[in-house]
């Protein structure tokens, strides 16, 4: 790990926390308040709100989570709110939505999610890769269920659309975090 690498873990933490800023000087409350049209055409937000412990190929100078730095995100309440919030931004942006059921967390299509995937469940689409990469984050970070729930949303968009999302992207999705259950 190089030196700068170092300073990652202070530097996505400062983030989450609203003290601190990404690399082209954005707070996470500027980039949760992106329309949709600035999240579907700006591509190096994601790797800020969900950071993941292995170096982006797209965005190479993002900041990685290591092991200590995941342990810290995970035992602060607050910066996993702030990744929830991140997430709930996200999955509007996709025409989903968290609910709970009996206990059991779930994301499920929103009322809007027709209009939402005209954007993104395309053939080949960028927000395929972004997808695994929340939900590999949301496991790093102490968020499984929402992981699962994620994953399991997947599954089923591609049991409806597997032609538009393809075998491959669907190996990627299914290999993003192992469940254990």
């Amino acid at each position: 790990m190089s030196e700068a690498r170092g300073t990652d873990c202070e530097r996505i933490l400062a983030f989450y926390r609203g003290e601190g800023r990404d690399d082209r000087g954005r707070t996470l409350e500027e980039i949760l308040r992106f329309d949709d049209e600035e999240l579907e055409e700006t591509h190096d937000y994601v790797q800020w709100l969900f950071p993941l412990d292995v170096p982006s190929s797209v965005q190479p100078w993002a900041p990685l989570v290591d092991r200590k730095c995941q342990e810290r995100l995970r035992a602060d309440p607050a910066l996993g709110n702030a990744l929830r919030r991140a997430l709930k931004r996200m999955l509007e942006f996709y025409g989903l939505r968290v609910v709970e059921r009996g206990g059991r967390i779930a994301i499920e299509r929103g009322e809007n999610f027709t209009r939402r995937a005209e954007v993104w469940l395309s053939p080949g689409n960028h927000n395929f890769l972004r997808l695994t990469r929340i939900m590999t984050s949301l496991h790093l970070l102490g968020q499984q269920d929402l992981a699962l729930a994620l994953q399991r949303s997947l599954k089923d968009v591609y049991r409806d659309f597997g032609q538009i999302v393809g075998a491959t992207t669907f190996g990627y999705w299914s290999k993003a975090i192992v469940i254990t259950q």
